[in-house]
């Protein structure tokens, strides 16, 4: 063999070896672009649905608290309705009491407290009522800051039965916002 076969053959064999060496490289490359490629499909696939999921979080979340808002601002709404309906009620209870009808109830409202509380009673009233009272089994108590009615009390003091309007407003709040939004409603 000469030389020249020699490196002729050395030449092929180192040619083979360069295909084979550049054919497993390609084919290296090719894999690793595969899995590239589905590794960041992966990824894009993950972080669309954990964004999706974040998105409808937050969007839910965005209309629950519009919601709540909403709500809210209708209570407040309704509140100052009610504020505002028991102040008409107040100025008409005020108005009430220049009648003749409002002489009337006050002597209800002492009958019904002699038979709660006994035959003899104080009454507390406003200045301007002290005159509606002029029974022998009626004491005229203190004046009393009210809109109307009386504060009853037996003999000994050990009982007492508070018929203000005020009282009345109060004890009976919840049936009159009842009756308010029921009207509003």
């Amino acid at each position: 063999m000469s030389i020249d076969t020699f490196l002729h053959e050395i030449e092929n064999r180192k040619k083979k070896d360069i295909e084979n060496l550049d054919k497993e490289l390609a084919d290296k490359k090719s894999a690793t672009e595969i899995k590239k490629n589905t590794a960041i499909k992966e990824l894009q696939e993950h972080y669309s649905t954990e964004a999706k999921i974040k998105s409808e979080r937050d969007a839910s979340r965005i209309v629950e608290a519009g919601k709540l808002e909403a709500k809210k601002i209708l209570f407040d709404a309704i509140n100052k309705n009610l504020v505002s309906t028991l102040d008409v009620i107040k100025q008409d209870l005020s108005n009430y009491t220049k009648t003749l009808e409002y002489k009337k109830v006050l002597q209800k409202m002492v009958e019904t407290s002699k038979k709660l509380l006994d035959k003899k009673i104080l009454v507390h009233c406003r200045e301007e009522d002290k005159s509606v009272f002029n029974s022998e089994d009626i004491d005229i108590g203190s004046s009393i800051q009210t809109l109307g009615g009386i504060i009853a009390e037996n003999n000994d003091g050990k009982k007492e039965l508070d018929l203000t309007f005020e009282e009345l407003l109060r004890t009976h709040e919840d049936e009159i916002k009842t009756t308010i939004l029921e009207k509003i409603m």
